[in-house]
């Protein structure tokens, strides 16, 4: 590591320098690139495909449509995780093909490949493609695609309808609403999103005919979970692909599993002979990356006189886009009815979700996948039916905390929470924010002529309960004096090696900067879960433990021959072992040892760790400028319970990272269809992202309450950001705009939908 730059987290110096390797990055003789033709239509029959120029074009070597992918064995893009009806009825599904049959339903679809010597080639040669559509009405609005008037996208499912989830008990959430003194209803929309990461999604794979293995390069969010999807994708069997990433720029769920893309390159590979690759367009990404959120969430709350909630209720509507891909249907049922209580001890809960299909590109997971949603749209329903009501927002938070001694809590709904603290964050949170003295910082803003805002939210999500039936850790000591330890799950900016690096220092006693390591090594047949639901650090992390306990099981005696004890006699503690009169640190034991008797040390941990429920309390506050309707973030306050903290530096970066990804949705990004379906955020241009200056004063603290649900005793950070800011910043622009007559308003905020309320009310 270059002396004079020694950075805190292990991953940074070969990304500053410019030695990452990313999957566009690897480069083999004699490659061949693809190009996707895409259907420029929402909606439309496939009427006629000629492709007979195409493949005549100079440098061209393999065309394909549907036809040609279904014979080599192609499956479709995976749905790995189905809902029932109430009444028991199985979901309609519908699967996308890799490659459309027949008709196309979203704009972006892939309809066939080109395959040639340069990816300029293909990109020319496709433009000869000649491909006749029968253009046919589109769907776009999730509300109105299930009436009857509606088009039916999908031969198989009448209205448009995949399925109708409920979670909780109707008739006794019924009742609490007839007796209730107060009621109010609020309805919030969690608009459609893209994820854009910095890396653009790409697919080099290459077929070794001897060994009968694909090797695919491609940016995933776990080894085991890209292969198996893929396999399904690509219809071959799961031991003949190994999934190789060195470095993956961004995920946030788009990353979990496989796309056309990548099943038509294995497939490609294998009947071509030779490596093919394919880097996608930042505009092809904005057609065809699975989207996210896409909710509509109509809530309803119920409270007695004194301000105690007796029922909350819920009635969702899930825009699936096109198809079932991926996780869409588990963020409408599961992950919306989770946590549909809150932080609040709330007696009757019931949701229900309608899941729909529309013209539009497909939609999966994106940062919190449906948690951040349904926390927004409590934390929005409780802060409405306060100042509804009369109730000091705080107050009616606080008597309603679920309470200390009532932990392990389980939920109306059937959720088990072990422990959630919000009373004490909510002190916190009110201390670092100053919160007494808003209403003076409003005032003196009102003599500048700007509306100042404070808004909070206390929140609790469950972070993934993963796949996978346990994650386990490999360590090894190698010949260059380092334990090398290799697992499934692979960072994306999250900050593995460092995290993991530091657990073995804490239980090892081994120096942090002697650890390497690596996720998805072929040679290491291991079981585990990826990075989805903020889960790696407590899920691979407790593997890592006990592979450390392990190891000191192993060491033991070889500590109690080096300092002269027997084994009874010689201690362990913070990586020291002493026994009488001397001791010897692990460093020192190990690097004593024969390289053969260290290589004799290679341990495997495993374990099992299943949701964990991170909560915190966020206040944001703003000031609206009404002449232009523009807001200002003035200060961002976050105090989080995020279970043991293993890098604090870590958890300020995806804190940070997540307020302004929710920033990013509270004020500018949103994706929008016209009523052809056709892409009206397509670029840069159209759709607006977060720059650097959009959250200029965050503070941030750690609470820990060691969680017993996994070894690590943490509880997961990656979406916690995310899941506060959303609701912290629309209560903190509502506050603001209330003393107007303006009480509520959907996401992004932007200013001239602002302006223009503020117009109307004059």
């Amino acid at each position: 590591m270059n002396a004079r730059f020694t950075p805190s987290r292990q991953e940074d110096l070969h990304l500053i320098t410019g030695q990452g390797r990313f999957t566009a990055d690897h480069h083999y003789p004699g490659t061949l690139h693809a190009f996707v033709i895409r259907s420029m239509h929402a909606h439309a029959r496939l009427t006629a495909i000629d492709l007979a120029a195409v493949r005549a074009y100079p440098g061209v070597r393999w065309v394909v449509t549907a036809q040609e992918v279904k014979a080599l064995g192609a499956g479709p893009i995976p749905h790995p995780i189905t809902a029932k009806s109430p009444a028991g009825e199985d979901q309609k599904i519908a699967l996308m093909p890799l490659l459309a049959e027949g008709t196309v339903r979203f704009v972006g679809q892939p309809v066939a490949m080109v395959f040639a010597d340069s990816a300029l080639v293909a990109q020319d040669a496709a433009e000869l493609a000649v491909i006749e559509y029968e253009v046919l009405d589109a769907v776009t609005d999730p509300e109105t695609a299930t009436q009857a008037s509606a088009l039916q996208l999908h031969e198989h499912v009448p209205r448009n309808l995949s399925v109708h989830f409920s979670s909780g008990d109707a008739a006794l959430v019924e009742a609490a609403f007839q007796k209730a003194s107060h009621t109010s209803q609020l309805r919030v929309l969690s608009q459609r999103l893209m994820g854009v990461p910095m890396e653009p999604r790409a697919v080099v794979a290459r077929h070794d005919a001897a060994t009968g293995v694909t090797t695919v390069h491609t940016p995933h969010q776990g080894v085991l979970g890209m292969r198996n999807f893929l396999a399904i994708a690509a219809g071959v069997p799961p031991e003949s692909l190994c999934i190789d990433a060195n470095d993956v720029g961004g995920s946030f769920g788009l990353r979990g599993g496989a796309y056309t893309e990548h099943g038509v390159l294995v497939l490609a590979a294998r009947h071509l002979g030779c490596a093919v690759a394919w880097t996608g367009s930042r505009s092809e990404i904005f057609l065809s990356d699975w989207h996210g959120r896409a909710l509509i969430l109509n809530g309803d709350i119920a409270l007695d006189a004194a301000g105690h909630i007796l029922a909350i209720r819920f009635k969702d509507c899930v825009d699936a886009g096109a198809y079932n891909c991926m996780m869409s249907t588990f963020i409408g049922t599961r992950n919306l009815s989770i946590t549909m209580g809150g932080v609040y001890q709330v007696p009757a809960l019931y949701m229900e979700s309608e899941v729909v299909y529309t013209n539009t590109t497909p939609v999966s997971a994106y940062r919190g996948a449906g948690r951040p949603d349904i926390a927004y749209a409590i934390e929005r329903l409780v802060d409405f039916a306060a100042h509804q009501h009369g109730f000091d927002p705080i107050a009616l938070r606080r008597q309603n905390f679920i309470e200390e001694s009532a932990f392990p809590y389980k939920t109306a709904n059937g959720s088990t929470i072990d422990t959630c603290l919000s009373g004490k964050l909510l002190d916190r949170a009110l201390a670092m924010s100053d919160y007494a003295g808003f209403e003076q910082r409003r005032a003196q803003a009102l003599t500048r002529g700007k509306y100042r805002g404070i808004g909070l939210s206390t929140f609790l999500e469950a972070s993934g309960a993963g796949t996978a039936p346990k994650d386990q850790a490999l360590g090894e000591f190698q010949a260059d004096g380092c334990l090398h330890v290799y697992g499934v799950t692979g960072p994306s900016g999250q900050g593995h090696s460092t995290s993991f690096a530091s657990i073995i220092e804490t239980a090892l006693g081994w120096p942090a900067d002697r650890v390497r390591y690596e996720a998805g090594n072929a040679k290491h047949k291991l079981l585990g879960n990826g990075t989805g639901g903020s889960r790696s650090l407590y899920g691979a992390g407790s593997a890592i433990v006990a592979m450390c306990h392990k190891m000191i099981e192993s060491l033991q005696p070889l500590a109690a021959q080096a300092i002269g004890v027997s084994v009874d006699e010689v201690h362990f503690d913070k990586g020291l072992w002493t026994g009488a009169q001397h001791s010897i640190s692990t460093a020192q034991l190990i690097d004593a040892l024969p390289q053969a008797a260290q290589s004799a040390l290679s341990v495997m941990g495993e374990a099992t760790s299943g949701s964990t429920f991170p909560n915190g309390c966020h206040v944001a506050e703003v000031e609206i400028d009404p002449a232009t309707g523009t807001t200002e973030l003035i200060h961002y306050y976050a105090v989080d319970d995020l279970g043991q903290v293993i890098s604090p530096q870590l958890v300020r970066g995806q804190v940070h990272g997540g307020v302004v990804q929710g920033w990013g949705q509270a004020f500018c990004e949103q994706v929008v269809y016209d009523a052809q379906g056709q892409l009206l955020t397509g670029s840069f241009m159209d759709y607006a992202m977060p720059r650097a200056g959009c959250v200029p004063h965050l503070s941030n603290e750690t609470y820990e309450v060691r969680t017993q649900l996994n070894l690590l005793g943490s509880k997961g950070v990656g979406e916690s950001g995310c899941t506060g800011s959303l609701p912290a910043l629309a209560n903190a622009v509502m506050s603001a705009l209330r003393p107007y007559g303006i009480d509520q308003m959907d996401m992004p905020f932007t200013a001239p939908k602002i302006w223009m309320a503020l117009q109307a009310r004059m």
